[in-house]
């Protein structure tokens, strides 16, 4: 079956990984501030202070906050969509055209696929851990569904940070890029492609090699029929030919 088969496990573990890496993503900030999808790093850099916005899926935070002489974080309310154009201009001025902004502002509103995402590959894992070959292709068709929700979703934040971070160092005021919850949507979209494979390849497998054995169990079967007609028709014969010539 396809769960007993190491490679099936392999496919499983990648499943749960994609899925804690989604999560990993889904919390950036402002749930917890240090893990940014993009983190923008400001000028007023001294020796006990180094300020920096971060951006996550449900909004953004500002780090190591000044005047206070110690280490200061201020995250703002979650939210599904807010202004990361908006957000830059006011805290370096960063320019950004109307059309730049709303189009960049209307694209945070799909970042909710990152839980919905996340919540899918979990349920993937589970299935692919169930029983037989049904959990195994329940699990990989679900795996499918995650996988295609986390490659929307990276690429639509690819296309919103990216403008983001192309603005802000062309700029050159403070400076952008990519951070933790970039790369880990990006690996989870990768081990999801795979762990979908390899769980729906066992799948097929095990239904292939159950038809084979119960082929084989039904042809050794029908050949022991055969030859036990053949015996009993071979002693018939034998007895008959004895009656004829007397010898019973």
């Amino acid at each position: 079956m396809a769960r007993t088969s190491p490679l099936h496990w392999v496919g499983v573990i990648f499943l749960f990984i994609a899925a804690i890496l989604l999560l990993v993503t889904t919390i950036s900030a402002p749930v917890i501030g240090d893990i940014a999808i993009l983190k923008v790093t400001l000028t007023n850099k001294t020796d006990i202070r180094n300020s920096s916005v971060t951006f996550g899926t449900f909004g953004h935070c500002i780090l190591d906050v000044p005047p206070i002489q110690t280490d200061q974080d201020l995250c703002f309310p979650k939210h599904i969509g807010y202004k990361p154009a908006d957000i830059m201009s006011a805290v370096d001025g960063t320019p950004f055209s109307k059309a730049t902004s709303d189009t960049v502002d209307g694209l945070t509103n799909a970042m909710i696929l990152h839980p919905i995402a996340c919540a899918v590959a979990f349920i993937a894992f589970a299935l692919s851990c169930g029983a037989g070959v049904v959990g195994s292709l329940l699990g990989a068709l679900v795996a499918l569904l995650a996988w295609v929700l986390t490659l929307v979703v990276m690429a639509i934040d690819f296309s919103l940070f990216g403008v983001v971070k192309n603005h802000v160092n062309d700029h050159h005021v403070s400076h952008a890029y990519y951070s933790t919850g970039m790369w880990t949507i990006l690996v989870a979209m990768v081990l999801l492609f795979f762990g979908m494979f390899i769980v729906l390849f066992t799948c097929f497998s095990a239904r292939k090699g159950k038809k084979s054995r119960v082929h084989g169990h039904k042809t050794s079967h029908d050949t022991g029929m055969y030859n036990n007609g053949a015996d009993y028709t071979t002693t018939t014969t034998r007895r008959t030919r004895k009656k004829r010539f007397g010898f019973i």
